[in-house]
């Protein structure tokens, strides 16, 4: 079974109702359930790295946004190690053979009255699902596979109606190769509902919130991440990137 940590990045509000970012971002870590514990382990080797040269305890939260500009008592870090924090975060997960990571971009300034939650989980699910048929994620393959979601706590009412609707009715558009109308795509190697996980209790959640953050540095980029090359961090990420969901082959969809 392959289980798929979500974070986000931005907010999923329209643009003409006053939301504060252009763009909507979700990330995604995929790790298969046999290589959970080594990858987990793994993790814990890092922020114990991160303890002794940075000063970061492994309590100690990284909620990206805030840690690099509003980190409250993490101040006591200097700006440029947090900075050097999330890069060896990413670097961390460039590492591993057997993580496969990917992302849903939404530019919202196009998509007023659309739902920018809606289509950007429908997108992430449904890339999720062809990518266990196609057998195109890192790591052990069982013979009939299945996947998780493990989303950080995050509308979580909303987002699980959405599943069990998906797992009936789930309309995609057909390509010009099918004509027009839509093919009733359902969810089937999608098993139970959403488990919600809180970010500040699972590591793997806080490397998952520098994923989210770092993509939609590529996007809209704040200016000291700018400045300090931040916005180029996705960049680093081509081991572990799932090429083929998307058109451009860089494991981002945009839409």
């Amino acid at each position: 079974m392959y289980l798929m940590y979500v974070d986000e990045s931005g907010d999923s509000g329209n643009i003409d109702k006053n939301s504060p970012t252009n763009y909507f971002i979700l990330s995604a870590i995929v790790v298969h359930e046999l290589r959970w514990k080594q990858t987990l382990e793994s993790l814990v080797e890092l922020r114990k790295y991160l303890r002794d040269s940075k000063g970061l305890k492994l309590r100690d939260e990284i909620h990206s946004s805030e840690f690099i500009n509003k980190p409250g008592e993490l101040v006591r870090i200097k700006k440029n190690d947090r900075l050097d924090i999330l890069k060896k975060c990413i670097d961390w997960l460039n590492s591993q053979n057997d993580i496969s990571v990917f992302s849903i971009a939404i530019d919202k300034r196009d998509k007023n009255n659309k739902d920018i939650f809606d289509i950007a989980w429908k997108t992430l699910l449904t890339r999720f699902e062809n990518t266990i048929s196609h057998k195109n994620f890192n790591g052990p393959q069982n013979p009939d596979e299945k996947g998780i979601v493990l989303p950080d706590n995050t509308e979580g009412e909303k987002l699980t109606k959405l599943v069990r609707k998906m797992r009936h009715f789930n309309p995609v558009p057909n390509s010009k190769n099918y004509g027009d109308g839509y093919r009733n795509i359902k969810l089937e190697y999608l098993i139970e509902d959403p488990v919600f996980r809180d970010s500040k209790n699972s590591l793997i959640h806080q490397i998952c919130d520098v994923l989210a953050y770092c993509i939609r540095q590529k996007f809209e980029p704040n200016s000291y991440m700018k400045k300090k090359g931040g916005h180029n961090f996705w960049k680093r990420l081509e081991n572990v990137s799932v090429l083929v969901v998307s058109k451009s082959r860089n494991g981002i969809v945009e839409l």
